[in-house]
C-alpha cells in the first residue's frame, strides 16, 4: 500500500530540484548543476571546529585553525555541511524565513554527511531554540526541522523543550563582539533533569561567529552536560 501510495504522488508530483525544479530521481535531492554550486566542505579541515583549509596546505597529522589551536573553541566539536556563500544562500534563507520548509530535506541529509567522520556519541539532539515571539511570527524553527532527521538518522532522543531563550533584536548585521553581548544570558534551562550528564549535539542552520553556540554551549555545561557538539547546514567562512 506505501509503494502503491508513493507511485501516485510521485505520478502526480513528479521529483524536482527544489532549487531551481529540475527534474531529478528522488524527492528533496538537488540537480547535478545546483549540487555543484555549493561549496560543500571536505578534508583538509580543522578537526575540531571543521574550518575548511586549502586542499595545498600541509597542516600534518592533526589540523586545527589558530582558534581550535589557541583553545578557544567553545564546543567539544563542530561540523558544518558547506560554506556560506551566494549559492548556499539562495537555499537557506528562503528556508528560514520564507516558508521553504521543504528544503529541509536535503539540508538534514547533508549535516548527516558532514558528520560522517565523526564518532557521534550524543545523548541528546538539539535544536538551537527560538525565542517565542520569533516563533509565533515564524511559525517555525528551522532548526528544529533540520535537527528532526539528524535525530532519527542517530537514533537520539530530539529535545526541544529542555532549554528556553529570550527574546533579542536580530543579529545579522553585528559584528563577534556585539553578537557576544546581544546573546549573552538569553538561554535558560528548564528542565535540568533531562541535561545533566548528558551529550548533547546542537542543531542549527548556519553559523556565522559562533557566538550562540558559544553561549548555548555554558548554559548546558552550566546545568551538567558533559559534552556539547554542533552542527549546521553552513558555517561564515573568512581568510585565517
Amino acid at each position: 500500500m506505501v509503494k502503491v501510495i508513493k507511485f501516485f504522488i510521485e505520478f502526480l508530483f513528479p521529483p524536482a530540484c527544489p532549487l531551481c525544479d529540475t527534474p531529478v530521481s528522488t524527492h528533496g535531492e538537488l540537480c547535478a548543476a545546483c549540487w555543484t554550486s555549493i561549496d560543500w566542505i571536505s578534508e583538509p579541515r580543522c578537526v575540531k571546529c571543521g574550518y575548511p583549509f586549502p586542499a595545498n596546505l600541509d597542516l600534518g597529522y592533526i589540523p586545527m585553525c589558530p582558534t581550535c589551536a589557541s583553545g578557544n573553541c567553545e564546543l567539544d566539536w563542530i561540523r558544518s555541511a558547506c560554506a556560506y556563500d551566494d549559492a548556499s544562500r539562495s537555499a537557506m534563507l528562503p528556508f528560514k524565513h520564507g516558508g521553504r520548509v521543504s528544503y529541509a530535506n536535503f539540508m538534514s541529509r547533508a549535516m548527516i554527511w558532514a558528520l560522517r567522520d565523526i564518532d557521534v556519541d550524543a545523548d541528546i539532539v538539539m535544536p538551537v531554540p527560538l525565542a517565542r515571539r520569533r516563533l509565533f511570527h515564524r511559525a517555525y524553527n528551522q532548526a528544529t526541522l533540520l535537527a528532526r532527521p539528524i535525530a532519527r538518522a542517530l537514533n537520539c532522543p530530539l529535545d526541544v523543550d529542555s532549554v528556553r531563550r529570550k527574546y533579542r533584536p536580530d543579529m545579522g548585521h553585528k559584528n563577534a563582539r556585539e553578537r557576544a553581548e546581544n546573546i549573552h544570558g538569553v538561554f535558560e534551562v528548564v528542565c535540568p533533569d533531562k541535561i545533566r550528564g548528558r551529550k548533547i549535539l546542537l542543531v542549527d542552520d548556519v553559523m556565522t561567529t559562533g557566538a550562540t553556540f558559544s553561549e548555548l554551549r555554558r548554559t548546558l555545561i552550566r546545568a551538567g552536560a558533559t559534552a556539547v557538539y554542533g552542527v549546521t547546514f553552513c558555517r561564515v567562512v573568512r581568510a585565517i
